[in-house]
């Protein structure tokens, strides 16, 4: 089903609630694969596209959820600015799906997350009811923060059919140094020296046996910044050739790996869970964020609890996705508070499809 428009969507689900239908909410369908396989009917929004609002000077933009997350970027970058919270994306991603995923790369760092920069939507619920949440303002104080509720929600509370977002002046200057050769310990206690310095670092990795920190600015500034760094440990600039493979190449890891997990962890603790040897690992968000290649999912799990985060799964084949849950198992009240929001917004489960196991 591709609804042209609001109304028609929101016949479409008003329907699947009074039949006990489901329906699977479908982007660009580049995440298609993360969660167990579904049966429910899907619903593509890819209709629902187009730049609506664009004030470069307001800096906010209004777009239609099944606007291309390319088109978006293209059109920023024209007017010299961007979506600081860096998402990122296979061909065909969509900003709604973007939004719907909390899509955030190495930037998050720095300038926080999709939750951060999703100022206001407008959505259907699976009461097949249109509804407005957030504003198109930058600061909004009334009423209950709902964009930080639909970032990340993952289409299980309702259709995101429009989403207005922050947009920050794109860097003049941005440089990358490295480092090579340091163990995971060594690179966080790097990382974590340089956020604690008045360098102002943008983003900070280790991958491939390299640790990088990002500086973005004005010229004469990042200028300065660098050489604050370089004074505190040898580090040398990469090429911009070099920048660009290292900071794409931690958006989709080991594309043939068969299992692919990500783990969000207190930085202090990464080291310990990379150098465990479960698998090929990389660190972003100056190690609060770790790739890992993995096919043993307790054990995954298991470091990812006793270093105090979670581990979600986003790859796998489709017989290890069908019995372990893509999102970490919460704690029984957690899971019972989350249920409570889904049936606020979906009394009727219509969004619930088993995709994420909210049954279990």
């Amino acid at each position: 089903m591709r609804p042209e428009n609001v109304e028609e969507l929101v016949e479409i689900i008003a329907e699947a609630a009074a039949s006990g239908r489901k329906l699977e909410i479908v982007g660009g369908g580049t995440k298609a694969e993360i969660g167990a396989p579904s049966e429910a009917e899907g619903l593509d929004m890819r209709l629902l596209t187009g730049v609506i609002d664009y004030d470069p000077a307001e800096l906010v933009l209004t777009a239609g959820a099944g606007t291309p997350l390319a088109d978006i970027e293209a059109l920023v970058a024209s007017k010299g600015q961007m979506l600081a919270f860096e998402p990122h994306g296979a061909a065909g991603s969509t900003i709604g799906g973007v939004a719907a995923a909390g899509v955030s790369g190495s930037r998050r760092l720095s300038r926080g997350g999709a939750r951060d920069h999703l100022l206001g939507f407008k959505a259907v619920s699976g009461r097949g009811e249109a509804f407005v949440g957030g504003a198109k303002v930058v600061k909004n104080v009334t009423g209950y923060d709902l964009p930080k509720v639909a970032a990340g929600s993952w289409g299980r509370l309702f259709a995101l059919t429009e989403v207005t977002l922050k947009v920050l002046p794109a860097p003049e200057t941005t440089i990358t140094l490295a480092a090579a050769g340091l163990d995971a310990a060594a690179a966080v206690a790097l990382m974590s020296k340089a956020l604690g310095s008045q360098a102002d670092v943008a983003a900070a990795a280790l991958a491939g046996g390299v640790t990088a920190l990002r500086l973005e600015g004005f010229g004469p500034s990042v200028s300065a910044r660098r050489n604050l760094l370089q004074a505190m440990a040898p580090l040398q600039v990469m090429s911009e050739h070099e920048a660009l493979i290292f900071w794409s190449g931690l958006h989709s890891p080991w594309p043939d790996a068969p299992v692919l997990w990500r783990l969000s962890l207190p930085a202090s603790r990464a080291a310990r869970v990379v150098e465990a040897g479960l698998g090929p690992s990389m660190m972003d968000w100056a190690g609060s964020q770790v790739w890992l290649a993995c096919e043993d999912a307790e054990a995954v799990r298991g470091a990812a609890i006793k270093a105090g985060g979670h581990a979600m799964l986003v790859r796998a084949p489709e017989a290890v996705r069908r019995v372990v849950p893509a999102l970490h198992p919460q704690p029984p009240g957690v899971a019972a508070l989350e249920a409570r929001v889904r049936r606020a917004f979906d009394p009727m489960g219509v969004f619930e499809t088993g995709r994420f196991r909210d049954a279990d």
